[in-house]
């Protein structure tokens, strides 16, 4: 890592910055004497009477205006898709229903505006009224992933990489299948905060077919418990393929990954309630998982499912001389009702929410609301990890080390617990009857990534972790901190203020933001730092100068009456003072 260093000679009025072991780069002498030379001692400080009762404005305004500012870089006025265009910078999709109110005034106001539509800070303060913590969460980098636009880029490499995989064939054992292009391909992913990225494909619907399993399964284990689900299904891969005659030891299906043990959990949701009341039902909870993005039906795909599907008939009928089902349920409704929920329609879009649904223990990320129990979804994953990747489970766990689930359509469910859900679509599988791309893209992903469920052992080979914010380095904060101060940089300021950098961090020299720009004469910086920030004006660097001393040195009036005014609003809130007591211990960098 490099060291930046700075050497300071006495009487000298020049300041070398060098970056180790880069060469040397010089700064403007009064500029660098003005950052580090030594005051000839603090300037008279009268003492101050204190005041009560000051008016203050509104926290809760502040926060937005600090906000906008922030958005719009210190401008009045910027256009509406400028606003759309930095939410989405941050994850946050137009169409999220926590924004709904926030959309519909923008486009009231586009629609009320003659030529471009412009948002200042009246319009603004009406948008996110409602909205304040969330924009606050996502302008601050608090979502999972924190600089989600760059995620997003090495998302599409990655998309864009796994687009030449030419290999696999289009299912056409189901004839409904054989009709999509196999130049088909989409990935979407949904982040338990509800940050959103599509590439490709993403709003061309397609069936569910074996995705739908662990959907199924989780709503079974929600309403009836896992006890009673798996008094009929087993927890075992099969090692078989997923369309076999095959059961184990006790006489059940192996798992609810593979075709029997899906027809099986169909008999036992809603078990006393008739075809339409259970698929209606199940269609509820998807539209819940997605939330409320598209969910559709082919019903084109449910008569084909139907009249090819001898194979699953005769699975069925095996099972029921091996009395799999629960007294009083009938095979042929049950196996009905499995061939519709594989022919439920999603988009990678929608698909990627469900998925995230799971990833953020059963509660939707963009609705808030509790759709599934923690514990169907954590023995959801469970199964998805161990059985859902057909006989390629094994493998799948080993490459990529998280929970799937694919289907013959050419979907794959990815889920990476606690951070994102991910749906890639494209149609030509491979000889098991998985998406080719889809799995090259989990492959790839995890490769980058560490999102494998064993990456994290200690000593193990780091790999990119987009959960991690950029310039996590306190140093590194403080030299940005410090250079945003000397450059009058207000914008950048306002950038570390929202993201929770703490503005009174010291340099070596014990130093502040508010000293470096009180000696620069920067009053804007000035205003921003007391009006907004609220720093503590009182602090002393290594040579006893407070900020307003510096400002006297090096005469600049104009601040020196701003921080005078300033002091006095600051001790009427703090108690009067007689040694500045600092915030945080001193941040030592080499200076």
């Amino acid at each position: 890592m490099h060291r930046l260093t700075a050497l300071r000679r006495p009487g000298s009025a020049r300041l070398f910055v060098r970056r180790e072991p880069a060469a040397r780069t010089l700064l403007a002498p009064q500029a660098a004497r003005r950052l580090t030379a030594k005051a000839p001692g603090p300037a008279h400080r009268p003492a101050l009477p204190r005041k009560t009762n000051v008016p203050s404005k509104s926290p809760s305004s502040g926060v937005e205006d600090l906000l906008f500012y922030t958005i719009t870089e210190g401008k009045e006025q910027v256009p509406i898709s400028y606003f759309t265009s930095a939410l989405k910078k941050t994850g946050l999709h137009p169409s999220d229903p926590r924004l709904k109110d926030c959309m519909e005034e923008l486009r009231q106001a586009a629609k009320d505006s003659v030529g471009e539509a412009l948002m200042g800070r009246d319009l603004f303060h009406r948008c996110v009224g409602g909205n304040i913590v969330l924009l606050i969460q996502a302008f601050r980098k608090k979502f999972i992933i924190p600089e989600f636009d760059v995620f997003a880029q090495k998302i599409n490499d990655i998309y864009n990489t796994v687009q030449n995989q030419r290999d696999g064939r289009v299912a056409d054992y189901i004839p409904q299948l054989a009709k999509f292009s196999p130049d088909l391909w989409g990935v979407s992913l949904c982040t338990v905060d509800g940050q959103r990225h599509s590439v490709g494909d993403t709003k061309q619907p397609f069936c569910l077919q074996s995705c739908v399993k662990p959907l199924q399964y989780a709503i079974a284990v929600h309403e009836a418990g896992t006890e009673q689900v798996h008094r009929y299904v087993g927890m075992e891969p099969s090692g078989l393929k997923f369309n076999m005659l095959s059961l184990d030891d006790e006489d059940k299906p192996h798992n609810p990954m593979v075709n029997a043990g899906a027809i099986v959990i169909s008999s036992l949701i809603k078990p006393r309630s008739n075809k339409a009341e259970k698929f209606d039902y199940v269609m509820e909870f998807v539209k819940k998982m997605a939330g409320q993005e598209y969910v559709g039906f082919s019903n084109a795909m449910f008569q084909s499912e139907k009249e090819t599907g001898n194979r699953n008939f005769a699975i069925g009928y095996y099972m029921k001389e091996k009395k799999c089902f629960p007294l009083g349920a009938d095979m042929i409704d049950s196996l009905d009702f499995y061939f519709q929920l594989c022919s439920i329609e999603v988009t990678c879009e929608s698909g990627s929410i469900m998925a995230a649904t799971l990833a953020n223990g059963g509660i939707c990320p963009i609705t808030g609301e509790r759709v599934l129990s923690a514990e169907s979804v954590r023995n959801t994953l469970s199964l998805m990890h161990s059985c859902g990747m057909y006989d390629f489970s094994g493998q799948m766990a080993f490459h990529v080390g998280l929970p799937a689930k694919s289907g013959v359509s050419g979907a794959i469910l990815l889920v990476i617990p606690n951070v994102m859900g991910v749906m890639c679509w494209s149609p030509p599988l491979d000889r098991v009857g998985n998406s080719v791309r889809g799995i090259h893209f989990c492959q790839e992903l995890v490769s980058l990534f560490n999102f494998h469920n064993y990456d994290n052992l200690r000593h193990f080979v780091k790999k990119l972790d987009p959960r991690r914010p950029d310039g996590d380095d306190r140093n590194k904060s403080v030299f940005n901190l410090m250079f945003a101060a000397y450059s009058g940089d207000v914008s950048a300021l306002r950038r570390f203020a929202l993201s929770s950098m703490d503005m009174q961090l010291k340099d070596y020299d014990s130093r502040t933001a508010l000293h470096i720009s009180a000696a620069e004469g920067h009053i804007e910086v000035v205003k921003f730092l007391t009006e907004v920030c609220k720093v503590d004006p009182f602090v002393e660097d290594r040579w006893g100068n407070l900020p307003m001393d510096d400002a006297m040195q090096f005469g600049h009036e104009e601040v020196v009456k701003v921080l005078k005014d300033y002091q006095q609003v600051y001790r009427q809130h703090e108690g009067q003072r007689t040694e500045a007591s600092p915030i945080m211990d001193t941040i030592e960098v080499i200076v």
